[in-house]
């Protein structure tokens, strides 16, 4: 990253921490300018990023991963139940396994081993 865009991420999270404290240094009777600081100092920093080679790459990569997600394949409505049903079953099979594998355990320490009723 050259020190160009260095200045200029930095000059970013200097204007997110201007508009957070003139998020607290606005009387708290005034909900909407504390408020309308915040989102000037976020909307400053996203413009100050935005013409910085990190914040292009990002908008690259964004762009990039909505193309990605709009070739999803989602399943249907009965596949989605289908596979809940599966996982319900299995933590059930699973729920029974671990208990009878616990009484086992209880029985063989306590009853055979320590000889405790």
């Amino acid at each position: 990253m050259e020190s160009v865009d260095k200045l200029k991420v930095t000059a970013a999270v200097a204007l997110v921490a201007i508009g957070v404290a003139g998020f607290y240094l606005v009387p708290a009777n005034q909900g909407a300018l504390r408020v309308l600081a915040v989102i000037a100092g976020l909307l400053l920093a996203a413009a100050t990023v935005w013409f910085s080679q990190p914040g292009r790459d990002f908008v690259d990569y964004a762009r990039d991963s909505i193309k990605e997600a709009q070739k999803v394949v989602w399943p249907t409505r009965k596949e989605t139940w289908q596979v809940t049903g599966i996982v319900f079953a299995f933590v059930g099979v699973l729920a029974i396994f671990m208990w009878a594998v616990d009484s086992g355990l209880a029985w063989v320490f306590y009853d055979l081993i320590l000889g405790r009723k």
